[in-house]
């Protein structure tokens, strides 16, 4: 035997030895996730509430884990309550409150709270704009006196004003340059076309160089009444400590006649492609989904179920079908965004250029397999399990439980259903995530973004049947405008 022979021979045999140790290494034991701890039942706290008379509602949770207290104040006002001609001037306004009053100014301010071992934060949405921290507990009324201060008396300084403005413009000139910021931003606007939920809270280069002084002091002055507010108080108080420390502090507010609001009528859910073309992008960001129910829906809890389903905490279908079974995303999810009158459901992503059309056809799919399909009881029970771990940790806080509490009273739910919260979502089946999804999901309808190289992807779109899509060059995007397109641009100039 030759020797060119012997070695083709040694080669066979080493290759089969390798194929057996091979094969045997693939077979390695696996289990799943360790089971749930069973979910404990859940004693929320007893709360008061009492009206001022200047019409200030406030409420009291106690709480006597940590000698401190949180506190929240909320105005029923935010963006939707902004003059069509003004977007923008509710989220500048709340950035002002905190920076200079016409007592103390901006440094004063920090320093107060900063003495009194605490926190104060200042924000705005689409429908309220609030003041919101927290203290140890003998410094309650200092607090509540600079929350006082803060919400009837800012400066509005020109100083300030043109401070906060350069910042404004700062942050949406890095906003418009982020694809993941342009697809929000743009799939809010085509799912609630011209009306005040569309618009984007922080406004646009355009109205955020326009804003003046007076601007600010007119919205100020028109909402900002203690008649159109709401306290919460959560901590180690008595009953008659709240609200007797509310009554120092805030009593004094002078009631308004705020003006009476109503929404316009939103949309029907309409079917639309929006594709924004950002040449040389190697990836393109994607939303999916339609307008939606409000949080105050009698099919909230299941309908929500449905889309953690298909997009959410333990279940997640699309991070299952995008990520684990095609490799074509780090990561994938859907979530129902709720309002007072209204909501939406967005699902989104973002891949390689090259694979977008793809992406895309397997999202909307999963869309309408809700519908035709009944859920696994293992995908139901995931789902439920995650909410009823993840709501004790809702309330495990002074400040977390002044989030639920007051978030209810704005929105006009039940602060009853707080205590059977965990029971109504141990009681949704299969054929309630299927009903819901055959009655509120539309497949058919859905507002689709895409951010990217448009010149990458438009051909794989029309043959995954997406035909008909509105192409907007980046240059020319435009979120003021009624159809996001603008001879003259709208981006945020180059710095």
């Amino acid at each position: 035997m030759s020797r060119v022979v012997k070695m083709l021979g040694g080669c066979v045999v080493l290759a089969a030895v390798l194929a057996i140790h091979t094969a045997a290494a693939q077979v390695w034991p696996s289990e799943g996730p360790p089971a749930p701890l069973a979910a404990r039942r859940v004693k929320f706290p007893s709360y008061k509430i009492k009206t001022l008379s200047n019409g200030l509602q406030v409420l009291f949770v106690p709480y006597h884990e940590q000698p401190s207290v949180s506190y929240r104040l909320l105005i029923r006002a935010g963006a939707v309550q902004e003059p069509v001609d003004k977007p923008g001037v509710a989220s500048f306004v709340a950035s002002m409150l905190n920076q200079g009053t016409t007592t103390r100014s901006a440094k004063e301010i920090a320093n107060t709270i900063d003495s009194a071992g605490g926190l104060l934060s200042v924000g705005s949405g689409n429908e309220l704009t609030y003041i919101a921290g927290a203290v140890i507990k003998d410094q309650t009324d200092a607090a509540l006196a600079l929350v006082a201060d803060v919400a009837q008396r800012p400066a509005f300084s020109e100083e300030e004003i043109t401070l906060q403005r350069r910042q404004a413009l700062s942050a949406l000139q890095v906003g418009y340059d982020d694809p993941e910021y342009l697809a929000g931003a743009v799939f809010d606007r085509i799912v609630f076309g011209l009306h005040p939920y569309g618009r984007p809270n922080e406004g646009t280069p355009d109205s955020i160089a326009l804003l003046k002084r007076g601007d600010l002091t007119a919205f100020h002055q028109r909402w900002f009444a203690p008649n159109n507010a709401l306290l919460a108080l959560v901590g180690d108080l008595t009953e008659d400590e709240a609200f007797a420390a509310a009554e120092r502090a805030l009593a004094s507010w002078p009631r308004r006649d705020v003006p009476d609001f109503k929404l316009n009528d939103l949309p029907p859910a309409a079917r639309r492609i929006v594709i924004v073309d950002r040449p040389g992008s190697a990836q393109t960001e994607i939303r999916v989904g339609h307008i939606a129910i409000p949080r105050t829906h009698p099919d909230y809890i299941p309908f929500d179920m449905a889309i953690r389903i298909l997009g959410g905490e333990g279940a997640n279908r699309l991070f299952g079908v995008l990520r684990t079974d095609r490799g074509l995303t780090y990561g994938a999810s859907a979530d129902l965004h709720t309002f007072k009158a209204s909501g939406e459901v967005v699902a989104e992503t973002d891949t390689r250029s090259s694979a977008t059309g793809e992406t895309l056809r397997l999202m909307v799919d999963e869309f309408a397999r809700l519908q035709k399909e009944s859920v696994h009881a293992a995908e139901l029970r995931g789902a439920q399990d995650f909410m009823a771990g993840n709501f004790p940790l809702s309330i495990e806080s002074s400040s977390a439980i002044a989030e639920q509490v007051i978030s209810r009273l704005f929105y006009g739910q039940n602060l009853d259903e707080i205590e059977t919260y965990l029971d109504r979502v141990g009681k949704v089946t299969p054929d309630d995530i299927q009903r819901v999804s055959r009655q509120l999901l539309k497949p058919d309808q859905l507002s689709i973004v895409l951010v990217g190289d448009a010149a990458t992807f438009v051909d794989q779109l029309r043959r995954m049947g997406f035909t008909d899509y509105d192409r907007i060059p980046i240059g020319q995007l435009d979120l003021d405008s009624p159809t996001l397109r603008s001879a003259s641009g709208g981006r945020v100039p180059p710095a």
